[in-house]
């Protein structure tokens, strides 16, 4: 994942922003995601990206590419498995959801919701990954990781997203790539 490393730094130089301490790069191929401090990767989590081809667009329900920040962290301090809506917390945990509703993808435990810094590539118009509301959050299907099932957001195990989640903050650079 270094090579990627190295291709969000090219980006962010390219759109004249300082050399962040942390940095999350997802590579969709591989459906991982690595976290890295002073550029040096301090953790990997095996994801899911989306089911459909990567894709910017508005309705698509592909991930999109391109370079992110952080721009909320929404759900400190409640417990693994805790469901949102709309960015809400529901006050259930994803069993407590009817088998049906079970089947569907849920957010899960914390969101960490991206915003697109590539003006008219992921941000703007309808290629704008914040209005997209694109996630990096927690799953209820945790068996499924590894593997595209996601409708455009990166999925993660719901202890790990924990610990992600208390070591980035808001404005941290995000990298997605194929």
């Amino acid at each position: 994942m270094i090579d990627s490393l190295e291709h969000a730094c090219e980006r962010w130089t390219a759109l004249s922003l300082k050399a962040p301490v942390r940095v999350l790069v997802v590579s969709i191929a591989r459906q991982l995601l690595g976290f890295y401090r002073d550029g040096v990767l301090v953790k990997s989590y095996v994801v899911s990206t989306s089911l459909r081809p990567p894709s910017n667009l508005r309705d698509s329900l592909g991930t999109p590419r391109g370079l992110h920040e952080i721009a909320e962290k929404i759900g400190a301090g409640l417990p693994p498995g805790i469901v949102f809506k709309a960015r809400v917390n529901t006050g259930q945990h994803y069993f407590e959801f009817n088998e049906q509703e079970q089947q569907a993808n849920l957010i899960t435990t914390r969101i960490l919701w991206l915003r697109g810094l590539e003006p008219g590539h992921n941000a703007g118009g309808n290629v704008d990954s914040h209005g997209r509301y694109i996630y990096i959050h927690g799953t209820n299907h945790e068996e499924r990781l590894g593997t595209p099932f996601s409708g455009g957001c990166i999925e993660m195990n719901n202890l790990e997203i924990i610990g992600l989640f208390d070591q980035v903050r808001t404005g941290d650079l995000v990298w997605l790539e194929d």
